[in-house]
């Protein structure tokens, strides 16, 4: 599991309304803020009927919507935003975002083009049209993205860690390390980070490394159920056997269908010459939907 983190909601612009249409935007504004979308939704309705000429109550609207997963309520209202402003960045943003939540990711990455033309250091944009671009596997295009908004902003932890993911997806092992690195210093409690940096040390090889990073992740998240699949899988590469049966234990606790945990418990069961045990957790893992836990079962279990 390789999350993506993204960013969402972007509101800008100072314009004059009429006084009644100012107390519903204002009104709208704080339910907003409380995250009551409907409640803004209902006033920003309002200051549009009182006012219908300004993009930034449209794109005000849109966001509350953005906010209750309406994306194409909010696409209709960001593209009346741009209609009354076609410079209007913030709205290309924003409709961007909408469409990527829709997986129209050709038409985010649009959209946050737009809004980079209009406002070259539009950081968000650039993070978000790479996380677009990450989702379409254009990983190169992506960290691209991801270091323009690291130039503008040192300090994007999030820029940081999934550039490091599109380094991972390209086997740019230390390349991700570095990033997962940036990532950490910047937030050390970021459980994730460490969680990706252990991958890429284990794709080294390195599965002392990766185990003290998954342990890490497991201290932030007990819960984190890949962490422990992934540190007992490291810990049989380094044939601890007893200790990786123990982490596939707790994913198969947190996740009772977690069908490869148990194939690799059975294999590590295995080794340890406890066959029935093994041959067991194999044919749950087939029933789970592995087929080569059945190969597995053919060749050692009859």
């Amino acid at each position: 599991m390789r999350p993506l983190l993204v960013l969402t909601l972007c509101l800008s612009g100072v314009f004059s309304y009429g006084q009644s249409a100012v107390e519903y935007l204002d009104r709208g504004k704080s339910k907003f803020n409380l995250e009551d979308y409907r409640g803004a939704i209902a006033d920003y309705t309002k200051a549009i009927e009182l006012d219908p000429k300004y993009a930034y109550t449209y794109l005000s609207r849109g966001a509350a919507k953005n906010g209750l997963q309406d994306y194409r309520g909010a696409i209709a209202d960001c593209t009346k935003a741009i209609e009354l402003d076609p410079k209007y960045e913030a709205a290309y943003y924003n409709r961007g975002t909408a469409k990527r939540n829709l997986e129209d990711y050709r038409g985010a990455i649009a959209d946050y083009t737009k809004a980079i033309e209009l406002d070259p250091k539009y950081v968000a944009a650039y993070y978000n049209r790479g996380a677009a671009k990450l989702n379409l596997e254009e990983d190169r295009d992506a960290i691209a993205d991801y270091t323009k908004a690291i130039e503008l902003d040192p300090k994007y932890v999030a820029a940081y860690y999934n550039r490091g993911t599109a380094k991972l997806n390209l086997e740019d092992y230390r390349g991700a390390i570095a990033d997962y690195t940036k990532a950490i210093e910047l937030d050390p409690k970021f459980a994730y980070a460490y969680y990706n940096r252990g991958n890429a040390k284990f794709n080294l090889e390195d599965y002392r490394g990766a185990i003290a990073d998954y342990t890490k992740a497991i201290e932030l998240d007990p819960k984190y159920v890949y962490a422990y699949f992934n540190r007992g899988t490291a810990k049989h590469g380094l044939q601890d056997y007893r200790g990786a049966i123990q982490d596939f234990n707790k994913a198969i606790e947190l996740d009772p269908k977690f069908a490869d945990a148990y194939r690799n418990r059975g294999n590590a069961k295995y080794v340890l010459q406890e066959k029935d045990g093994a041959c067991l957790d194999w044919s749950k893992a087939g029933e789970l939907g592995v087929k080569e836990a059945y190969d597995l079962i053919k060749k050692y279990c009859n």
